[in-house]
């Protein structure tokens, strides 16, 4: 049973990715020749236009400068990933609303264009359908962004009914098969005295050794995203890498437990007598 549970977690945390990865997968894109042909011609004018008339210029400024949305101006991460400021128009992200549904595609075009080639910004190449559809073989912004979290801030009801599923189910096989390592199929009554092996008291040394050194990383990554979080231009934290270095604190601790519990720590089974009482 405790290897069945183990492969039925394993079978559901492949449909919670596939759930994940299909949410985040990017549309399609269709190159479109007329658009293409057209984008230099109106962003000047027609992006310029829409920056205005969209909301676009209440958030981000006249100039770009920022003002409850971030500063476009000379932002180094925009002309890095031109392909980024398409997909934030089209699908929004935090406060800013989604415009795919809102604006044509040419207008979607216009308006990228016109952010990446003002206010000082220059884009060697503009953005066209062809940059966006070879961006695509790049992993989606949105599926770093949940991939770098334990817990997505979009993730729904039924992700959360899987992974509880699964955390249920590895527990349970994880627990049945130390079970079976540390004390067998069957229960034999009465006191055993066990003995520890150099391998076991070995293993025991690592073990621990590991903890230390988790530990230590974990506290320095701590230290680090504190100090980066504090800086004047401040750094988000390495949540992934506190999470793993938390994870092998707590994973090693519990093999030291068990190694504990199986080379080190005497048992006792107890068994009913006759009237049916166990002898406490």
């Amino acid at each position: 049973m405790p290897w069945v549970a183990i492969v039925c977690a394993a079978i559901m945390w492949i449909l919670l990715l596939f759930l994940f990865n299909k949410e985040t997968a990017p549309e399609p894109v269709t190159v479109d020749p007329a658009i293409v042909a057209n984008i230099s011609k109106e962003y000047p004018t027609i992006g310029k236009e829409l920056y205005t008339s969209a909301g676009c210029i209440g958030c981000h400024g006249a100039q770009g400068q920022g003002i409850v949305g971030p500063a476009l101006a000379g932002d180094a991460k925009i002309l890095r990933d031109p392909v980024y400021v398409h997909s934030i128009l089209v699908n929004g992200k935090g406060a800013m609303p989604a415009f795919g549904e809102k604006l044509k595609e040419n207008e979607i075009y216009a308006v990228a264009n016109y952010i990446l080639n003002t206010w000082g910004n220059k884009e060697d190449a503009l953005l066209t359908p062809a940059t966006v559809a070879a961006g695509q073989n790049k992993i989606d912004p949105a599926v770093l962004k949940n991939r770098s979290r334990f817990v997505p801030e979009d993730i729904k009801l039924p992700e959360i009914f899987l992974a509880t599923f699964i955390m249920v189910l590895l527990t349970y096989g994880l627990i049945g098969l130390y079970s079976v390592w540390a004390e067998g199929t069957e229960l034999h009554p009465g006191i055993h005295k066990v003995r520890s092996t150099p391998i076991a008291m070995l293993s025991m040394v690592v073990t621990l050794g590991l903890v230390l050194l988790f530990s230590v990383l974990f506290a320095r990554q701590m230290v680090i995203d504190y100090a980066g979080w504090g800086a004047k231009e401040p750094v988000m934290p390495n949540v992934t890498a506190e999470g793993f270095y938390a994870a092998m604190i707590i994973l090693l601790l519990a093999v030291a437990i068990g190694l504990y519990k199986k080379f080190f720590m005497d048992g006792e089974v107890l068994v009913e007598d006759a009237s049916g009482e166990f002898p406490w």
